[in-house]
């Protein structure tokens, strides 16, 4: 059984400062508390086809591939090489603009849990909601990184620094 999370904020920063960091596919660690580098594999860097591999901050590693690319907007990616206990995973970033000054930032994922009835459970109960709670880390660094140029490192800024970029 697939499971599917999404999780949508309105950020204080245009659409197209954001798809320039979100666009830089190598750098997610710059904005993705939970990532320690994201280097490029293979010969293409960006749009359809780029692959990156992405190094945890406890280790752990996983590999994306771009599968959809929409210039401006967005892009999906398959996840691969990883050790988490999935048969399949996709994943979805996009923006889009709400005004000169503000923009949506959405994330989804697609999973499906190794363990039968208890890999649903688990899928469900568990995962899901860490899923939610990942995505919320990872569009708020986007918005401070994007507004600031500031990288983050394994933590986010305080609550007073990012409520003027969260809608």
């Amino acid at each position: 059984m697939a499971h599917f999370t999404e999780q949508t904020i309105t950020l204080n920063v245009p659409a197209e400062k954001v798809w320039r960091v979100l666009s830089d596919f190598s750098s997610v660690e710059r904005f993705a508390p939970t990532i320690k580098s994201s280097p490029i594999v293979g010969d293409k860097h960006s749009g359809l086809g780029a692959k990156r591999l992405c190094t945890f901050q406890d280790g752990s590693s996983l590999v994306e591939e771009i599968i959809d690319f929409d210039e401006g907007r967005g892009f999906k990616m398959s996840v691969a090489e990883h050790s988490l206990p999935l048969t399949h995973m996709q994943a979805e970033m996009k923006v889009a603009k709400v005004d000169e000054n503000r923009s949506q930032v959405y994330m989804s994922t697609e999973f499906v849990v190794k363990g039968g009835i208890f890999g649903k459970i688990m899928g469900h109960v568990i995962m899901r909601p860490v899923m939610k709670s990942v995505f919320t880390k990872v569009i708020t660094g986007l918005a401070y990184h994007s507004e600031t140029g500031m990288v983050i490192d394994n933590k986010l800024p305080s609550k007073q620094e990012l409520a003027p970029l969260i809608r």
